[in-house]
């Protein structure tokens, strides 16, 4: 993967971020498009290879569109600063997000403000079990990946049919349950950056697993 002509071909499209240019440059655009994608092709198949449980996620499933959302965000450019794709991406489930942009890359899991639902199937879990939570995010060396829950929105008081007084009550009150690792766009280039994702990847397993397992169980 050329990661230098893909961070390259970003720079260009922030500076001109226009239909025109891009209309102009889509021959780049799917060139990098389409390496990123047999990239993405290489990672599914090692991480099929060393997890049983992995959800077979080809590159063109996976990949983001770059586009902006404009419906619901006017005055976002037209198009996005990176490319980001979800791996492990089994439906109505949290996968394993891999960004990598100009400045800043990242890899997160989990689940941004679910839908009430499928939040009330986490919360029941945590009633049941919330130790179990606790302890993956407890973990040394989890924390010293992605700290701890993503920081979002929280209610004031316990959600509807808990108390105030919950032995979890800082889990329950959170609206969004995931975890994120941010880093320099420069960690792309080094030659372990393939192990570097794999190891985060294992490294957020048990937690997208506990989450998963909440909302389909």
């Amino acid at each position: 993967m050329d990661f230098k002509n893909l961070i390259s071909f970003l720079k260009a499209l922030q500076q001109n971020n226009q239909k025109e240019w891009m209309d102009a440059n889509r021959k780049w655009y799917h060139e990098v498009r389409n390496d990123f994608v047999l990239w993405l092709d290489k990672m599914n198949a090692q991480l099929a290879s060393m997890d049983d449980e992995y959800y077979d996620t080809p590159g063109k499933k996976g990949i983001n569109r770059i586009n902006n959302n404009l419906m619901f965000h006017p005055n976002k450019p037209i198009y996005k600063d990176h490319f980001g794709a979800g791996l492990d991406k089994r439906p109505n489930t949290g996968d394993f997000y891999v960004e990598i942009g100009i400045e800043r890359s990242m890899f997160a899991g989990g689940l941004w403000r679910p839908d009430p639902k499928t939040l009330r199937s986490i919360r029941e879990a945590i009633d049941y079990d919330g130790e179990d939570l606790k302890k993956i995010l407890n973990k040394k060396s989890f924390k010293e990946r992605f700290g701890g829950l993503y920081e979002d929105e929280k209610l004031k008081m316990a959600p509807k049919g808990f108390s105030n007084d919950h032995t979890h009550i800082d889990l329950l009150r959170n609206k969004t349950f995931a975890v994120a690792m941010e880093f320099s766009s420069e960690r792309v280039h080094k030659e372990d950056y393939e192990q570097f994702l794999i190891d985060c990847y294992f490294e957020m397993l048990p937690f997208r697993r506990y989450l998963n397992k909440a909302i389909t169980v």
